[in-house]
């Protein structure tokens, strides 16, 4: 059994917003050449892979990338 408590692994204090980096980060993740895009290819690649240990690799890659 396990206890999900939600909190940051530091805390964060924002005094001054910038919607600018906000922008550019949130690019980053969600964008076509963000991490989100990347895991997504490697999760795609895997159904046709012909080698179990490269489906595997190509897995391990996409989720690691995705979390």
């Amino acid at each position: 059994m396990w206890n999900y408590e939600k909190r940051l692994q530091y805390p964060v204090n924002i005094t001054t917003p910038n919607a600018a980096l906000a922008k550019i980060i949130i690019s980053q993740y969600g964008g076509p050449d963000g991490e989100m895009g990347a895991s997504m290819r490697y999760l795609s690649q895997r159904y046709v892979m012909p080698y179990k240990e490269c489906q595997a690799v190509l897995t391990d890659i996409g989720t690691e990338g995705s979390s």
